[in-house]
C-alpha cells in the first residue's frame, strides 16, 4: 500500500500513513496522529492546578469545563469542607434559660421554653374544650366528625390517646370502619354510610326528590342515588380497595355505553368542606 508523510496535529512529528487513511481523513475533516497518547493527549483538556486548600495546595488536574466561576477546586471533600466551614461558620446553639422552670437548654431558634411540659397551661388545648367542640359539632351537623373535619385532632389524639376515645368520652359512638353500620337519613332512607346520608340529607333539606338504590336500566348494577335521569354515585372507597375499583369501572362502563348522565362524588367533595352545592348545582336548577 502506497504511504505519505504526514504531520501529526499534536506534537508536530512527520510519520508514514497509508495514502487510503490520509484520504479518509482529509474527506471527514479528521485531524491525524502519530500515536494512540498523541490522539489522547489531544483530546484531554484537563489544566494542572493547585487545590485551595492553603494548607493542602496538592497538585490537581480538572477539566476547563469543571472549573467554577469562582476559580476554587478543591482535591477531596475534606478540603473543600475545611475551607468553607471557615468562610461560612455553623450557628452555634445558643443556651437559652426556660421561663417556667428556669432550666438551661439549648436552642439554635427562640424557644422560651425547655419542654412541652414547661408551656404555660393557656397553650395546651385541654380536654375538657376538645369534648366541648365536638359535642358544638354534632349540634350543628347532627353528626359527629371525622377525624380530618377537626382543627385540632392532633391535640385530642394527645389528651385522649386515639382520636375515637376522644369521640368516646364526647358522649358518642365512634364512626364505624367503612360500611359496618347503616345510618337513616332524616327522609328515612337506609344508607351504607355517613357520607351517603350527608347526600341524602342535602336532597332532602332542598326538596329534591330523589331514589335510593335504583338500578341501572336492566342490569345488576345500582346507583347510591338516582335524581329523574340523573345517576348519583359516590366514591367512597375510589383507590382503596382493588375490588371496589372493578366494580366502580364496571358501572362506569355501563353509563358510558347507554350515554346516561352521572354525577360522581368523592371524598374530598365531603371533607373537610361540603362542597355538595357546587358538584351537584345542576339538581338547584
Amino acid at each position: 500500500m502506497a504511504s505519505v508523510k504526514v504531520t501529526c496535529s499534536n506534537c508536530g512529528k512527520i510519520y508514514l500513513k497509508e495514502l487510503r487513511r490520509v484520504n479518509e481523513a482529509k474527506k471527514f475533516h479528521w485531524k491525524q496522529y502519530c500515536s494512540l497518547k498523541c490522539q489522547k493527549s489531544a483530546k484531554n483538556k484537563q489544566i494542572t492546578l493547585f487545590c485551595s486548600n492553603p494548607l493542602c495546595r496538592k497538585s490537581i488536574k480538572r477539566d476547563v469545563k469543571e472549573i467554577p466561576a469562582s476559580g476554587m477546586c478543591y482535591c477531596s471533600r475534606s478540603c473543600s469542607a475545611i475551607v468553607n466551614n471557615t468562610k461560612f461558620p455553623k450557628r452555634k446553639p445558643f443556651i437559652r434559660k426556660c421561663k417556667s422552670c428556669g432550666k438551661g437548654f439549648y436552642s439554635l431558634t427562640r424557644r422560651k421554653y425547655c419542654s412541652v411540659k414547661c408551656y404555660p397551661h393557656r397553650q395546651i388545648f385541654p380536654k375538657e374544650k376538645i369534648i366541648e367542640e365536638i359535642q358544638q359539632f354534632y349540634n350543628q351537623q347532627g353528626r359527629i366528625p371525622f377525624k380530618k373535619e377537626y382543627f385540632h385532632w392532633k391535640a385530642a389524639r394527645t389528651r385522649f390517646g386515639t382520636w375515637n376515645k376522644a369521640i368516646a368520652a364526647s358522649g358518642f359512638d365512634p364512626n364505624p370502619v367503612l360500611f359496618t353500620k347503616k345510618h337513616t337519613a332524616k327522609d328515612g332512607h337506609i344508607c351504607d354510610s355517613l357520607s351517603e346520608m350527608i347526600i341524602d340529607n342535602w336532597l332532602f333539606t332542598r326538596k329534591i326528590s330523589h331514589e335510593r338504590n335504583a338500578p341501572y336500566l336492566n342490569t345488576k348494577f345500582t346507583t347510591d342515588f338516582k335524581v329523574k335521569d340523573i345517576y348519583i354515585e359516590f366514591f367512597g372507597l375510589h383507590k382503596e380497595l382493588k375490588r371496589y375499583d372493578q366494580l366502580m369501572k364496571k358501572k362506569l362502563k355501563i353509563i358510558k355505553k347507554n350515554n346516561l348522565k352521572l354525577i360522581a362524588i368523592y371524598p374530598k367533595d365531603l371533607f373537610l368542606i361540603s362542597k355538595l352545592d357546587f358538584v351537584l348545582k345542576e339538581l338547584l336548577n
